[in-house]
């Protein structure tokens, strides 16, 4: 009788691990499909491969960023222990940046800045899936963790500055065909010139960057002190 009540308690967490390990096994498989086809793709065309970047791998990309946002549910509902304000400001900044900024302007699209900012983000993604993946199985590496939590420090604020850069260069654009602006008639006489918004979303985005570093670098205390290490290698 005591066994079956305990094996009640395990299941429920049996299955969210197992469903948690899923997710971060597609979101690895994803990513990695993305950046080992950005470097062949480079290796074999070069620089022309550059322009087209997001036609190439844009679909995969908008699905594995939209998935991601599963991971702000999981930490509603308690079955992740990330801190949930970090977590929604990374996720909203590549939500608006991809679909607002690079998916609503085709000339954008083709810019430079776009494969700049693919590649931190696979890169990023498929360093911490995997280790989240290991993770779940109760699988620690010294070096993978020290990746993890060491490589998003110098990698983060990149990708931040290639965000705001995609987001300058996305203004003419917005001017000049003026998507998004709003403008309704009389009685209302109201108005929303989003490049105005866009420019307002750069202050924000800095902050917000600002607030995220000191996160991760709690985090990296957190896991890669000196009691944690001896912990997770025994």
């Amino acid at each position: 009788a005591r066994s079956s009540a305990a094996l009640w308690w395990v299941r429920p967490h049996f299955t969210m691990n197992t469903y948690l390990f899923v997710y971060d096994l597609m979101q690895f498989c994803g990513h990695s499909w993305i950046f080992t086809n950005m470097i062949i793709r480079f290796m074999s065309f070069g620089k022309d491969s550059l322009a087209d970047t997001f036609y190439s791998i844009g679909l995969v990309m908008r699905l594995c960023q939209l998935l991601s946002v599963l991971e702000i549910l999981h930490i509603l509902i308690g079955i992740d222990k990330s801190h949930l304000f970090p977590r929604f400001l990374q996720i909203t900044e590549r939500v608006i940046v991809l679909f607002v900024v690079i998916n609503s302007q085709e000339e954008v699209q083709g810019k430079y800045v776009v494969c700049v900012l693919f590649f931190l983000w696979n890169l990023l993604d498929v360093v911490r899936y995997t280790y989240s993946m290991l993770a779940r199985m109760g699988i620690y590496y010294l070096p993978l963790t020290w990746l993890n939590f060491s490589l998003c420090i110098p990698l983060y604020p990149l990708s931040v500055l290639a965000k705001a850069f995609a987001i300058c260069v996305s203004l003419p654009y917005f001017e000049s065909f003026g998507t998004y602006s709003i403008e309704l008639p009389l009685p209302f006489a109201f108005s929303i010139y989003f490049p105005y918004v866009l420019k307002m979303y750069l202050l924000v985005l800095f902050i917000g960057m600002c607030f995220i570093i000191q996160n991760l670098f709690s985090e990296r205390k957190a896991h890669l002190g000196t009691g944690n290490i001896k912990k997770k290698r025994s």
